[in-house]
């Protein structure tokens, strides 16, 4: 959730790490903070709560100097936000600097063992217990900071990225992993380090995905050696990153998730690109067909994640049960890792997660593992910490995701569940051949329609601004798009601070109902599909009970828009595929009501894009 910044070489690293700070900022945080190791070899710690440009300020009369530091925003866990809990943070007798992300279960035992044996502490962090138990190994145990590392953190339980430097040794940086995600880039003459390849895109396209337990001794003018907390030596496997640096700019938006709602059409055409043949009437996902037996003899499928990811798993149960005959469950990753579930050998598990470091999701995929059951990975991220625990998977390829609200991430998530769907559905000989074709040419449509909802932004922009004054909402949809509700309820709760809620249409009268009055806007997504006459009755009701209805309908359709007070329209599709289109006005509510109020919509208060921590 925080994020990480390290650098050695020959360049001055001040520069180099605020740039990559600013970069990392969509990860969401309320402090930040540098080490920089001086040409002395002394280390300087410069910490703020508040923004990088906060930092940034704090600095400018200080001695910012040295070619090796690291740089730190934190999201906070341990202590509140404010200076003092800011990282870096120092050892008792500032010989070490360390930068974390993740927690420390059990540093609660570990400080009352050294407040015994006379360290004091500054902060209320478990990062702090964390540096100060690293120098007294090194001390006791007189060894290097690599072995002192190791040591230290065979006694750690939890989840870690850190990033430690030396007093004395302007030469070198020690980082370490567990269940937090730390890539290196390898640069000429000089490496960089960082919470994922944000930072580093700009300098290098050379990078080194660190795995669980490893520990990584980065040298200038030499090799990177790695080994586990248990002293094995591992080999640094170098990979080339995709991403370019015009993908992390706003591209003339005002804002990252604008930009990246305008993107949807471009990116879900490239997630679809190579995996449908629309001349040859045909979907293939690589992932599907080299464990084809796996679906065809799955007995049911489990789709585990988090937030919006599950709100696409959602929509995947849908298509997966309608379309290939399978039972499927979906799970909060996050219960799911608690609830000793029944996992069976012949299930799948499909973790789906934009960053692929979500650590509930991550725990809910060791956990079926450990079941022995087939597990499916869907991800934005190359690399990342998910695709490398997975059986196997499938990209969404969308590019990066600087918005913490997500936007093309979901409606990619529920692309390739379409693609998944089609592939195994006809794997198993559970679709009729014509509805296969016809599915087939809807879906390759849809980056066009896609194209054609846009053009509802200015209404959608004019409308907003009258809602400014809710205090609550309610979404309702029914079948593919009680989904669409919930989802639609997220963005503006995420961005607009209003509190909303998600529905299937037909539970209104089941206690919501009991909010409705006039100053209640309600949400229906009713497209000319699926119980369109059963969503047109709760319609009446709510008006019956003088509520505010605003409505994404089909174009053309004139019941629901004589009873609407707003009305967005949408190309008409197949009712599978209408929540490709329907949570696109959604998402354009939610960020034009959040701009009327003045909110940071690419940064939302209290929220971080990549949940690392539980």
């Amino acid at each position: 959730m925080c994020g990480i910044v390290g650098y050695i070489g020959n360049k001055e690293a001040y520069p180099i790490l605020i740039k990559g700070l600013h970069r990392l900022e969509y990860r969401g945080y309320d402090s930040a903070g540098v080490a920089l190791v001086n040409a002395e070899g002394n280390i300087n710690v410069y910490k703020t709560k508040g923004k990088v440009d906060d930092l940034e300020s704090f600095t400018k009369d200080k001695d910012i100097s040295g070619t090796v530091g690291i740089a730190h925003t934190r999201w906070a866990t341990h202590g509140e936000p404010n200076d003092v809990n800011a990282h870096p943070h120092y050892s008792q007798s500032k010989s070490l600097a360390i930068i974390h992300n993740g927690i420390i279960e059990n540093y609660a035992i570990i400080k009352k063992d050294l407040i015994k044996r006379g360290f004091e502490f500054q902060s209320d962090t478990d990062t702090e217990v964390l540096v100060q138990l690293i120098e007294y190994i090194k001390t006791t145990n007189k060894v290097d900071l690599q072995r002192a590392v190791q040591l230290a953190l065979t006694q750690v339980i939890g989840a870690y990225a850190i990033a430690v430097v030396e007093k004395g040794n302007t030469n070198q940086i020690v980082a370490a992993r567990k269940a937090s995600p730390l890539v290196i880039g390898v640069g000429d003459g000089e490496f960089f380090l960082a919470s994922d390849a944000t930072p580093i895109v700009e300098y290098t396209k050379k990078v080194i995905y660190l795995n669980d337990q490893e520990v990584a001794v980065i040298t200038r003018n030499e090799e990177i050696h790695i080994k586990t907390i248990s002293d094995v030596e591992t080999t640094p496997v170098v990979k080339e990153i995709e991403m370019s640096l015009n993908e992390l700019e706003r591209g003339g938006f005002p804002h990252f998730m604008l930009k990246e709602i305008y993107e949807q059409p471009r990116r879900i055409a490239e997630a679809m690109r190579g995996r449908i043949n629309v001349d040859r009437n045909r979907v293939s996902l690589a992932g599907i067909i080299d464990n084809k037996e796996k679906f065809i003899n799955a007995k049911r499928i489990i789709i585990v994640a988090c937030g919006t990811s599950w709100h696409a798993g959602l929509i995947g149960e849908y298509l997966i049960e309608e379309f290939c005959r399978i039972p499927v469950e979906v799970e909060y990753a996050s219960e799911f890792r608690y609830r000793n579930p029944i996992i069976h050998k012949d299930d799948i598990v499909i973790a789906i997660s934009q960053s692929g470091e979500t650590a509930d999701t991550l725990a809910a995929i060791e956990l079926a593992k450990k079941s022995g059951a087939f597990v499916y990975g869907i991800c934005n991220v190359v690399g990342s910490s998910i695709p490398r625990n997975t059986d196997s998977g499938t990209y969404t390829h969308v590019g990066p995701e600087i918005g913490v609200a997500s936007t093309k991430a979901f409606t990619a998530q529920v692309t390739v569940l379409a693609l998944m769907t089609l592939t195994i559905a006809r794997l198993k000989k559970t679709i009729e051949d014509d509805l296969y074709k016809r599915l087939i040419h809807e879906l390759a449509e849809i980056p066009e329609k896609m194209e054609k909802t846009l053009a509802t932004n200015a209404k959608i922009k004019q409308i907003a601004p009258i809602f400014t004054y809710a205090k609550n909402f309610i979404y309702l949809g029914r079948g593919y798009n009680y989904p669409v509700a919930l989802e639609g309820a997220l963005k503006l709760k995420e961005i607009s601070y209003i509190h909303a809620e998600g529905y299937p249409a037909a539970e209104m009268k089941h206690g919501p109902i009991a909010l409705i009055d006039a100053e209640m806007p309600v949400v229906f997504i009713a497209p000319h599909k699926g119980i369109y006459e059963k969503t047109l009755s709760n319609i009446q009701e709510v008006k019956a009970r003088k509520g505010r209805v605003f409505s994404i309908i089909t174009q053309g359709d004139r019941e629901v828009r004589k009873l609407s007070d707003f009305c967005i329209s949408i190309p008409e599709t197949e009712e599978c595929f209408v929540p490709l289109l329907a949570s696109i006005p959604l998402q354009l509510l939610a960020y034009h009501i959040a701009i009327a109020k003045e909110c940071n919509v690419d940064q939302p208060r209290n929220l971080a894009k990549s949940v690392t921590v539980e």
